[in-house]
């Protein structure tokens, strides 16, 4: 059997209030043609009109109590699903206090019973909870999913541990509620889906080259890719997502402290070729201001050991402990 996915279809209910103040005049039309029914028959009165009097004031009494439960309140942010007879009849999206069909009773939706920040390994949902809640009414305020850290690999098949931050909101009550089972539930599941599919497709740090994009190093659009890939896959729950980003981002532990000494042995030889430039740059200065001046007159033999000295000073990790000579090299 195809599967039906539903559409929202925004209702236009009544003012409440006018239909609170009709429903509360019914009840007294029919209390009324009650007592006077009663009191027809207690003075003798036609016994006939006094049962169709009773007859009538109970059934408008009941009729006034039965639409009193098409009486509902919708709070700002907040849409209320309508279902008539197991069809779905619509969607009350206006804030305010409103009167509709009195048979139209509310689709439940499953709701977190106590938001708290989920583990995905511990196999609980979304927000930690084993169970949900039935909620009458749909929240239509942005929402933010704080998934657990996950083990993943990268481009390089390196494991890492990613965290994302989604923030959402529902826009089609229709679909949240009848398109899937639990909605809050879906996106969890969905979002940790695309982040595994969106972080094997880069490495998690740029390569000595430097051209190409990492996931520690192109975080907006890392952050677009994310939020594109898990639009496509909430599309059916009629969820909007507004911002997705990584929120954790390291090496796994088990290859954490090697990766740290990668990094360290690049920094290093990185500050080593500044040092090793600058040093070359401040030896060339020093020569060329010498014969510039004619303090001096080096010959090649002396201009290597002026060289090898300054080298030695300007690189070396330690300060240098100069040795006065009095006499010659040679």
């Amino acid at each position: 059997m195809e599967r039906k996915e539903y559409q929202e279809k925004i209702l236009k209910p009544a003012n409440g209030f006018v239909g609170l103040f009709a429903l509360i005049f019914g009840t007294l039309v029919g209390v009324g043609i009650l007592v006077f029914g009663a009191i027809t028959m207690e003075n003798g009165g036609s016994i006939a009109l006094g049962i169709v009097c009773l007859a009538g004031g109970i059934i408008v009494m009941t009729a006034s109590l039965i639409c009193m439960c098409g009486l509902k309140v919708v709070g700002p942010n907040e849409a209320l699903v309508l279902v008539l007879f197991g069809k779905y009849y619509g969607t009350i999206k206006s804030e305010g206090f409103f009167f509709t069909n009195p048979f139209a009773t509310s689709a439940y939706a499953k709701a977190p019973a106590d938001p708290i920040i989920a583990e995905p390994a511990s196999g609980k949902n979304l927000f930690g909870a084993t169970a949900t809640m039935p909620k009458r009414k749909v929240s239509l305020k942005a929402i933010t999913l704080t998934n657990g850290i996950q083990k993943v690999n990268d481009l390089d098949g390196n494991p890492i541990e990613i965290g994302v931050v989604v923030i959402w909101k529902v826009i089609n009550t229709a679909k949240a509620v009848f398109n899937v089972d639990d909605y809050f539930n879906f996106i969890s599941t969905q979002a940790d889906s695309s982040i595994r599919q969106v972080a094997r497709l880069y490495p998690y740090d740029v390569s000595e080259e430097g051209d190409e994009k990492s996931l520690r190093g192109s975080s907006v659009e890392i952050a677009e890719n994310l939020k594109k890939e898990l639009q496509e896959r909430v599309e059916i729950a009629g969820i909007e997502i507004i911002e997705a980003r990584i929120a954790h981002l390291a090496y796994a532990p088990e290859i954490a402290a090697a990766m740290l000494q990668r990094q360290q042995a690049r920094a290093i030889i990185t500050a080593r070729q500044m040092i090793v430039e600058g040093a070359v740059g401040m030896v060339e200065m020093a020569l060329e201001k010498l014969a510039e001046g004619g303090v001096v007159e080096l010959d090649e033999e002396r201009k290597a050991q002026m060289v090898s000295n300054l080298l030695v000073v300007l690189c070396g990790n330690k300060d240098a402990q100069p040795i006065v000579n009095s006499g010659t090299i040679y």
